[in-house]
């Protein structure tokens, strides 16, 4: 009777590595196929506000606010072809370009660029910013951004093209990663002009967040801030995304005002985080709801401003934070889920959005928190098992009965793209292995570089 063969640890570390390599090459042809898919589709597409950034959705929206039994009878069907007809969208508003998918498109094809050293995807990146500078808001002094549709909130009404500062800051950080690189001249081509442009353009942000953007004091060290030059503040979010912002610009430009009112916001963040770990999305007693991404874009500027600064109260708040996340934001089977409890009816299981934010968490973070590793490791096996699409787009949400297969470049698809473009690129730098991201360019992405996007 022959003894029963065991795996060694060494043979055990084999079959590991060999799996990340399938996994990696994985990531490299999906990247290479929404590629493709991109060129073919177009850079314009409805959102999963859709339903509501028209006429009647609109008028609908404002009714739900105001009046709440008329206005529930009022949204409801809109609401019910969300869950069973997700493409009745094109009946409710054209499809449009969105500045946050922009900013996101012009990360990820950094990244690749970064990851494979091909110019095909340097001027994909460069292709990106042109339209960022293109959508700017009109009637501002400085570069911002926000929606090109007016958004009906419980606050009011926020007309298109005003400037948010939850929008703002990824244009920031796509024209900061190309000046980067750029700075680092890798590409072997002339790069000074651009990067001198993309210079100008990031003080121009920085100066609007600064300016723009109003302060409303909160205790003797924190402020909040307003989501528009106009609001009242209050929202978590947004003063995370504004205290990054303006901690990235103090350290470029060498600027201590920008410090100053970085850390205030920052601290208001800091000082509001719940005993258990949470952050409610807005300090106005009603919003006090805790969802996934909101968390993941809550934690990922602090962890931002921890790498830029080392400021031990964001380590802090991160060990707190993660905490809450693996143990409520996450379902049975270890994969995001929406909310860790749903404020109101929701029609989707699953959000593709949370899967991606979820990715770039855990590559900011799994350092600090290895058992992020295995997190990210299940979700990305999980996004190329179940959420890409036979045409190489992804798909938007797991409805409770089905899917939604509609492409929505901001709501899941610009943010799934770059979050694998910045996996693909985390596993060549800890590695030095580009040998799927070459098989890929020597195939599939060098034929493209004659297409524009």
């Amino acid at each position: 009777m022959s003894a029963l063969a065991f795996p060694t640890a060494s043979s055990c570390d084999l079959m590991a590595t060999d799996r990340t390599t399938v996994r990696n090459d994985k990531v490299a042809h999906v990247l290479s196929d929404f590629t493709q898919w991109l060129a073919h589709y177009g850079e314009l597409s409805r959102d999963h506000q859709t339903f509501f950034a028209g006429t009647t959705g609109r008028a609908a929206k404002r009714l739900y606010y105001n009046n709440k039994p008329l206005g529930t009878a009022a949204v409801a069907p809109m609401i019910f072809l969300e869950a069973f007809c997700p493409s009745a969208r094109r009946f409710f508003h054209h499809p449009t370009r969105f500045p946050i998918a922009d900013a996101h498109y012009a990360m990820a094809f950094a990244f690749l660029f970064q990851t494979m050293n091909d110019e095909a995807n340097l001027q994909r990146a460069f292709h990106f910013l042109e339209e960022l500078k293109k959508s700017r808001c009109p009637g501002f002094e400085e570069y911002c951004w926000g929606y090109p549709y007016d958004w009906v909130t419980r606050n009011g009404n926020i007309k298109e093209q005003t400037p948010l500062v939850t929008s703002t800051p990824y244009a920031y950080e796509a024209f900061l990663q190309v000046y980067q690189l750029l700075e680092a001249d890798k590409s072997g081509i002339s790069t000074s002009n651009a990067a001198n442009d993309c210079r100008e353009i990031m003080a121009s942000i920085a100066r609007h967040a600064f300016k723009d953007i109003k302060d409303f004091r909160t205790s003797g060290q924190a402020s909040s801030c307003s989501y528009t030059p106009f609001d009242a503040g209050g929202v978590t979010n947004a003063a995370a995304y504004r205290a990054f912002l303006l901690t990235s610009a103090s350290k470029v430009f060498c600027n201590e005002d920008y410090w100053r009112t970085a850390e205030r916001n920052l601290n208001f963040v800091l000082e509001n985080q719940n005993p258990d770990g949470s952050w409610f999305y807005a300090m106005d007693g009603v919003r006090d709801f805790v969802d996934h991404y909101h968390t993941c874009f809550v934690m990922k500027a602090l962890a931002k401003i921890y790498e830029l600064t080392g400021h031990e109260a964001c380590k802090e708040a991160l060990s707190k934070g993660i905490k809450y996340y693996l143990e409520n934001l996450f379902d049975e089977d270890g994969l995001p889920k929406p909310f860790s409890k749903a404020p109101r009816l929701t029609v989707y299981k699953r959000e593709l959005y949370d899967c991606a934010e979820c990715i770039n968490l855990c590559l900011l973070l799994r350092d600090r928190f290895p058992e992020l590793d295995r997190t990210l490791e299940k979700v990305v096996t999980h996004v190329l098992k179940a959420w890409v699409k036979r045409d190489g787009s992804f798909r938007s949400r797991k409805l409770h009965l089905g899917w939604d297969n509609v492409p929505m470049h901001r709501w899941g698809q610009s943010q799934m793209f770059r979050s694998l473009a910045f996996y693909l690129y985390e596993a060549g730098r800890v590695t030095g292995d580009k040998s799927c991201a070459k098989t890929v360019i020597d195939h599939q992405l060098l034929p493209l570089a004659s297409q524009p996007l």
